[in-house]
C-alpha cells in the first residue's frame, strides 16, 4: 500500500521499530497483536514500519498491551507527538510523490550521503532550468503552474547544502557521462556544469568524475544511488540506521540490512578510487562547461 502522507517521516520510523521490538518482546506476533488491538495486520505493519502516522491515545494502548514501563511509554508518547510536526516539504502537496517523501525526510536529517549518478546532475545541484527539462520531461501532462511547483521544491532542497547549523558532509561520484549529455541544450547544460564546479568548492562537498577511461566499475552494475548516514542520539547509538536509496521510472527502493549496505559501500567505494581526484575532476568540469558553451 502507499505511505500515507503527514508528519516526519523520520520520528515515524524511530517509533515504529520502538513498537515492533516491544511487540516482539512481549511474545506477540503481528497477527495477535493487532486483533488484541482491532487494528488489521495491514496497518499494524505500516505503523512499525513508519509508513502512517499514529495518535498518542494508539501508542499508549499499544504500550499498555505489550507490557512497557509507564517511562517507556511516556517517552513514545512523546515520540508519536514528534510525527505530527509538518516538514517544509509538505506544503507542496502532492509534487511530492507518497514513496519520495520519506527521502526527502531522510536526507534533511541526515550527516553524511554518499552519492553516485551515472546520467544525471543530482537533483541538489541542480539549476532551475535543467531541473525544469527534467521535471517537464517525465510530467508532460501537467500545466506550467504545477511544472514550477515541482521545480521549486526541487530548489527548496538545496538549502540543506549551505545550512549554518550542520550541514551535510556530501560526497559525490559522477560519471563522466553526466557532463557530455546537454540536458536542456548547450546554454542549459553550460550554466548548470558551472553550478556543478561552484557546488563542488563547498567545504562540505566534494564532487569527483569516474572517468570513461576508468572502464568497468561497479556503478555500471548497481545504477545510481545514494547512501545517507544519520547523526548519534546522545547514547552514542544511531538515530537512524544508514539507508541506500535508489530510485527508478515508477517509484523507489530502499535498504537499510547491514549485507546490502556493505554492497553499496563497496561500489561507492570502488568508484571513489576510479574517480579522478577533487581538483583534476573540477577541472574536467569546467572544461566540459566551455566545450558545451562553444560547441
Amino acid at each position: 500500500m502507499p505511505e500515507e502522507p503527514g508528519g516526519s517521516t523520520v520520528p515515524r520510523r524511530q517509533l515504529g521499530r520502538y513498537l515492533e521490538e516491544l511487540r516482539q518482546n512481549a511474545g506477540l506476533n503481528r497477527k495477535e497483536a493487532a486483533k488484541a488491538l482491532e487494528r488489521s495486520t495491514p496497518t499494524l505493519w505500516r505503523i512499525e514500519t513508519g509508513r502512517t502516522p499514529i495518535r498518542g491515545v494508539e501508542v499508549d494502548a499499544m504500550c499498555r498491551l505489550y507490557g512497557a514501563s509507564p517511562k517507556m511509554t511516556e517517552v513514545l508518547v512523546g515520540l508519536a507527538g514528534e510525527t505530527k510536526a509538518k516538514g517544509w516539504w509538505q506544503a507542496y502537496g502532492d509534487a511530492v510523490p507518497a514513496w519520495f517523501d520519506l527521502f526527502v525526510g531522510l536526507e534533511a536529517v541526515a550527516t553524511r550521503l554518499s552519492w553516485y549518478e551515472a546520467e544525471l546532475v543530482p537533483g541538489l545541484f541542480q539549476t532551475e532550468d535543467y531541473a525544469r527539462t527534467l521535471i517537464s520531461g517525465d510530467h508532460p501532462e501537467e500545466d506550467d503552474a504545477e511544472i514550477e511547483r515541482r521545480v521549486q521544491l526541487r530548489m527548496a532542497r538545496q538549502s540543506i547544502l549551505r545550512r549554518l547549523i550542520d550541514p551535510p558532509a556530501i560526497r559525490v561520484a559522477l560519471r563522466e557521462t553526466v557532463l557530455r549529455c546537454p540536458v536542456g541544450g548547450r546554454d542549459v547544460m553550460s550554466v548548470q556544469l558551472d553550478r556543478l564546479a561552484e557546488a563542488s568548492e563547498l567545504p562540505n562537498v566534494t564532487v569527483r568524475v569516474v572517468p570513461f577511461s576508468a572502464g568497468f566499475h561497479l556503478g555500471m552494475l548497481s545504477g545510481a544511488f545514494i547512501i545517507l548516514r544519520f547523526p548519534l542520539n546522545g547514547g552514542g547509538t544511531e538515530s537512524e540506521p544508514d539507508t541506500v536509496y535508489s530510485d527508478f521510472f515508477t517509484g523507489a527502493l530502499y535498504l537499510d540490512k547491514p549485507p546490502e549496505i556493505e554492497r553499496y559501500n563497496r561500489a561507492f567505494g570502488e568508484m571513489w578510487e576510479a574517480a579522478l581526484g577533487e581538483e583534476a575532476s573540477r577541472d574536467l568540469i569546467l572544461r566540459s562547461a566551455e566545450e558545451t558553451r562553444n560547441g
